[in-house]
């Protein structure tokens, strides 16, 4: 894989999108922020912790591994700190995560963003006529 021509195509789809996109060199773990993720959306505020993880991640490069970063990202999407120090420091939402990627897996899901309606399978960020085909599609065909 040519990660220079992967990363050129994820800025050109971010900016479409009207997402930001910086120039991150390094690709860290990301299961402690997806575990921190769930439990961000059992207190309701999953969006926030969703976008401020996406923005460390691919705008500023953070390491959204690192317990500290973490830590910053409950306190932007205005989750109890404390709170969020003991769900990472406890794993407690470890078997939920691995519950998801059992999942995913079992639904040939290997990448994200993966869009499934019936049969058919989109991968990747998709334009929004693309992602409206395939749900007209399915409507006219009643599936």
């Amino acid at each position: 894989m040519d990660v220079d021509e992967v990363m050129a195509h994820l800025r050109t789809t971010a900016s479409r999108l009207g997402l930001a996109m910086g120039r991150r060199k390094m690709t860290y773990n990301s299961r402690l922020a997806q575990e921190v993720g769930l439990w961000a959306e059992t207190r309701g505020r999953g969006h926030q912790f969703h976008m401020e993880a996406f923005k460390a991640y691919f705008v500023d490069g953070k390491n959204i591994a690192e317990r500290q970063v973490l830590l910053d990202l409950i306190k932007g999407a205005d989750l109890d700190p404390r709170e969020g120090a003991s769900i990472i420091d406890q794993r407690r939402f470890s078997a939920a995560v691995d519950a998801d990627w059992e999942l995913s897996k079992k639904a040939g899901i290997t990448a994200v963003p993966t869009f499934r309606l019936g049969l058919d399978k989109l991968v990747g960020a998709q334009p929004y006529e693309v992602l409206a085909r395939l749900v007209e599609k399915h409507r006219i065909n009643g599936r």
